[in-house]
């Protein structure tokens, strides 16, 4: 058995004239990733977590890091996950060692989204920033990834 434990970047600012790939978040997306990483923290233990590189995705995944008090050292930026298709993000998880059994991962939309689609088993129209989806696999390798099971999402609305 495999979960996966994905998450959308928190809202980023635009505020300033920065490259996509360096947007940092906004206050609300701050606030919001506090909210959310704090309600997941006795629900969720990642064996990994893998985040784009992104400033506004590896920002969020710092701030659950810190409020789950998770090991840095179990921590990895990929930039494969700077993905809006959903293309790498299936291939970064089907590469996973498969002694992780819980992976979390912080990307982008629409790959969030369309990941969760194709491989969940409840239809989300849109997963908001900083939104929270997991999904068990009934699996034993990351390669032989098929549909799951949804079993949570958590939106900041939820809160």
């Amino acid at each position: 058995m495999k979960t996966l434990i994905l998450v959308r970047h928190a809202k980023s600012s635009w505020e300033h004239h920065f490259i996509d790939h360096e947007r940092p978040l906004s206050l609300r997306g701050f606030k919001n990733a506090e909210m959310i990483s704090n309600e997941l923290k006795s629900q969720i233990n990642p064996d990994l977590i893998v985040s784009s590189e992104a400033v506004r995705a590896k920002t969020t995944a710092e701030i659950f890091i810190k409020n789950l008090n998770f090991n840095f050292k179990k921590f990895n930026l990929n930039d494969d996950l700077y993905d809006f298709s959903g293309d790498s993000l299936i291939r970064v998880i089907k590469n996973c060692n498969d002694t992780v059994d819980e992976l979390m991962i912080f990307g982008h939309n629409n790959a969030i989204t369309n990941f969760v689609n194709s491989y969940g088993d409840i239809s989300i129209d849109n997963v908001p920033t900083c939104g929270v989806t997991i999904i068990s696999f009934e699996i034993d390798r990351w390669k032989d990834l098929k549909r799951g099971r949804t079993i949570k999402t958590l939106f900041p609305r939820d809160l």
